[in-house]
């Protein structure tokens, strides 16, 4: 099997594979159905890296998930072997919330078909399926609303549907490699978000879910439920059940999630 057939079924997508807007639109959609958002391996301290034989081993060989570097770079990897014209963008977020963020702290992707479309598949809790590149609202799901708006030379997505964040982006053509001193730094500053909480995300077709430490939160076009994990046991059949993640040291990154959050809660009683 080669390894774009691997990847097509990784992601359950049996359809013909051509280079068309009905193509990229059903990968981008199977790709989030199929692979979870999540950054567990910093937290069981194993080094993620921007080396794309390794990205594919993780999450297609092993059936893991990844965050925006590894699902991004694997996804434009697909979609030039196919035959898709894509250019990797360096992301910003943070921004727009007045933070201090770096330049290329998130990996966006440009596909040019008979316009340009936003591609994004490692956004955690962003859209489902592309967006054409032009300023608007799109609405996804019946609960989803992304905003996009043009200013000078960069691009600004505003996330309206979940509440979450948004992040900017320019035009300017950019390698993988590009994006190494972010990838080791997101992953190894005490003051990342990606360090401080162990964090998953995954669509299925009418909702996203959103595991951040050990609170679960599910977000349908009928609103948004909640509820705290507070076992090893329900946290280990969370993230099989829900996120497709087969663990075998569930109990240790469990030490820490449940530490982080009693942590988190004394702040919030203080």
């Amino acid at each position: 099997m080669s390894r774009l057939s691997a990847y097509l079924a990784r992601i359950a997508y049996t359809a013909p594979v051509r280079v068309d807007r009905a193509t990229l639109f059903g990968l981008h959609r199977a790709h989030l159905l199929a692979i979870p958002y999540e950054n567990l391996d910093i937290h069981l301290g194993r080094p993620l890296t921007l080396d794309l034989d390794h990205i594919f081993d993780r999450l297609v060989t092993r059936h893991r998930g990844g965050w925006c570097y590894e699902m991004n770079g694997l996804f434009a990897w697909a979609l030039r072997e196919i035959g898709f014209d894509v250019t990797l963008l360096a992301g910003t977020v943070g921004r727009a919330a007045g933070k201090a963020a770096a330049v290329g702290n998130h990996l966006v992707l440009r596909v040019a078909l008979d316009h340009g479309y936003l591609v994004d598949v490692g956004f955690g809790n962003g859209f489902i399926e592309p967006l054409p590149l032009m300023e608007g609202s799109f609405d996804q799901l019946g609960y989803l609303r992304f905003t996009l708006r043009r200013s000078g030379d960069l691009w600004e997505l505003a996330n309206d549907g979940t509440g979450g964040p948004g992040f900017d982006f320019a035009l300017a053509p950019h390698t993988l490699t590009d994006f190494a001193a972010q990838c080791h730094a997101l992953q190894t500053e005490p003051s990342s978000g990606f360090v401080r909480v162990a964090v998953c995300h995954r669509f299925s077709p009418a909702s996203i879910h959103s595991l951040r430490g050990a609170i679960l939160q599910t977000f349908t076009a009928s609103g948004l439920t909640s509820v705290t994990l507070t076992s090893p046991a329900l946290y280990a059949k969370t993230l099989e059940d829900v996120f497709d993640l087969h663990l075998n040291e569930t109990d240790r990154l469990w030490e820490k999630v449940w530490a982080a959050h009693q942590a988190w809660q004394s702040t919030q009683t203080s």
